[in-house]
């Protein structure tokens, strides 16, 4: 059996004493103990041993996994391409001049008599056009750029050059015809690293795609064919009557030159430039631009709209 434990309750009962109050100098360094901020410099030197060493091993596990990440990347090439990346193999379609300020949403609004609200609009579209203006300040300063045409494909290391001069009249000289109540846009295909487009062929147009893109298409040698069509529209029975003829420059698609984009220095999204000829004044009209292609997803509306781009247009 354990031996039983007495208690002898004749020995005084010993208060702990309060430590003793330090002054700020004291904590410091305290001179009867040697301490610095409390710690004994042996205490602080075991700390900042522990501390180092915990630290190296931090730093030296994270720069593996650095390295092994960095390993399975390429600054030439996403890693994750087409169906296997974030954004998918289906392209959107963007329109330029945006408006200056976000509660503006796709709103082109101008007065064609007012050359100040004219300004703000030409100055957007100059800005953007600045890099096919001037290539010098691209990547590689254009020198990989190349004329290219229905019969010839750039070369490797080589981009197709996107020609300012056949836009016809939506060029800078002429103001982008904004002061002639003719507005233009220019519209682009978002990159896609990789993604060529399934051209149609005459007897696989869709039912659905507009007369006069069809004739157009059928016109065409057949080498011209191979491109990605772009049709712009009112998108109500009201917006198609009051939108009027439109312009496309230099032609009714994306060329299939262009592609694929492969991240060569001096690419440039190719461009079609959309000229309203006889726009409805003082009427807010809704407009739709979509492609055409067989490995094209086409979605309308409001929300998660897939391969077109939807603006409002509205001149005083």
């Amino acid at each position: 059996m354990p031996e039983k434990v007495v208690k002898d309750w004749n020995t005084p009962f010993v208060f702990p004493q309060k430590p003793e109050k330090l002054t700020w100098k004291q904590f410091i360094y305290n001179e009867k103990t040697g301490k610095i901020f409390g710690r004994t410099r042996y205490s602080w030197g075991a700390l900042f041993v522990f501390y180092s060493v915990y630290f190296v091993i931090l730093f030296s596990l994270f720069a593996a996994c650095m390295q092994g990440l960095f390993y399975t990347l390429s600054d030439q090439y996403p890693k994750y391409q087409l169906s296997d990346s974030l954004i998918g193999n289906n392209p959107g379609l963007g329109f330029r001049p945006m408006p200056g300020h976000v509660k503006q949403g796709a709103l082109i609004y101008y007065t064609a008599s007012n050359e100040t609200q004219i300004e703000p609009w030409v100055t957007r579209i100059n800005e953007f056009l600045e890099p096919y203006r001037d290539p010098s300040k691209l990547p590689g300063e254009g020198k990989n750029q190349i004329a290219c045409n229905y019969t010839s494909r750039p070369p490797p290391g080589k981009v197709c050059k996107v020609d300012l001069s056949q836009m016809g009249p939506c060029n800078a000289i002429d103001g982008y015809s904004y002061n002639k109540s003719m507005p233009c846009i220019f519209v682009k295909m978002n990159r896609i690293y990789g993604w060529v487009p399934e051209y149609y062929e005459i007897n696989e147009l869709p039912e659905n795609m507009p007369a006069d893109l069809k004739e157009h298409i059928i016109s065409l040698p057949e080498k011209e064919r191979k491109q990605v069509w772009v049709s712009c529209n009112g998108i109500s029975p009201a917006d198609k009557e009051i939108i009027g003829p439109i312009a496309f420059y230099p032609t009714r698609g994306f060329p299939g030159y262009y592609f694929p984009y492969t991240n060569t220095p001096g690419y440039l999204s190719p461009l079609l430039a959309v000229q309203f000829l006889q726009p409805g004044v003082k009427q807010s009209i809704n407009l739709e631009c979509r492609m055409w292609a067989k490995n094209l997803v086409y979605r309308g509306g409001l929300n998660f709209r897939m391969g077109s781009v939807s603006l409002v247009l509205l001149i005083d």
